[in-house]
């Protein structure tokens, strides 16, 4: 049965799936960077991930929902190091803070999550849509957060996941402007960017457990 809104305990069953997936996903994850970089994302975002599973499980209760959120960004950050750690570090931080206050989680939460995050991440790194990066698909996924907004948590996620995945799509045409991927100019034009392939997973596995 899906959810119409998350507790705080929800939240936290969320986000370990959404590590969960993305310890699963590191072959993939590293594949995708090995194609235009240097290959250590993936196990990078894996250590992070299972980092940030033993923060939320260091306490049987998840204190809001905001800490629920930030404790996975100081988990990325303190054990990943390099710019994905700060990247994801800073989207998870920044999304939580915006979820001060909130006894549950909603569409409007999904929204106000999605904004804060992709806002830290740009403001952090400098990078926009169309630079091949994580931004290409946590962008197009809070515009359409904001868009479906009034919509059921449902609806508004599974829209969420399916705007996440075109922007990832739509980075496999783009020449990257940042990282080492920026070396190989037209030669990586074909290939996802690796960042934004992550928080497909993160997002997808947000949908699946709100519609589960």
């Amino acid at each position: 049965m899906s959810k119409a809104n998350l507790s705080k305990d929800e939240v936290k069953a969320m986000l370990i799936l959404a590590c969960e997936r993305i310890i699963a996903a590191e072959p993939m994850l590293s594949q995708a960077d090995r194609d235009l970089g240097d290959g250590d994302h993936g196990m990078g975002m894996e250590r992070g991930m299972r980092a940030a599973i033993e923060k939320l499980n260091a306490t049987p209760e998840v204190e809001s929902i905001e800490k629920a959120f930030s404790t996975v960004g100081m988990a990325m950050m303190s054990s990943m190091g390099g710019a994905s750690g700060a990247i994801f570090g800073t989207f998870f931080r920044n999304g939580g803070k915006a979820l001060n206050g909130k006894e549950a989680f909603d569409a409007a939460g999904l929204a106000a999550f999605l904004q804060a995050g992709v806002d830290g991440v740009k403001q952090r790194g400098g990078a926009a849509v169309g630079d091949k990066t994580c931004v290409d698909a946590m962008e197009p996924a809070a515009v359409k957060a904001a868009e479906v907004a009034g919509q059921t948590l449902p609806e508004a996620a599974t829209a969420v996941a399916a705007a996440a995945e075109a922007g990832k799509e739509a980075s496999k045409a783009m020449v990257a402007k940042f990282g080492r991927a920026k070396t190989l100019g037209e030669a990586c034009i074909g290939f996802p960017d690796a960042g934004a392939c992550s928080v497909v997973v993160i997002i997808t596995a947000f949908r699946d457990f709100i519609v589960a």
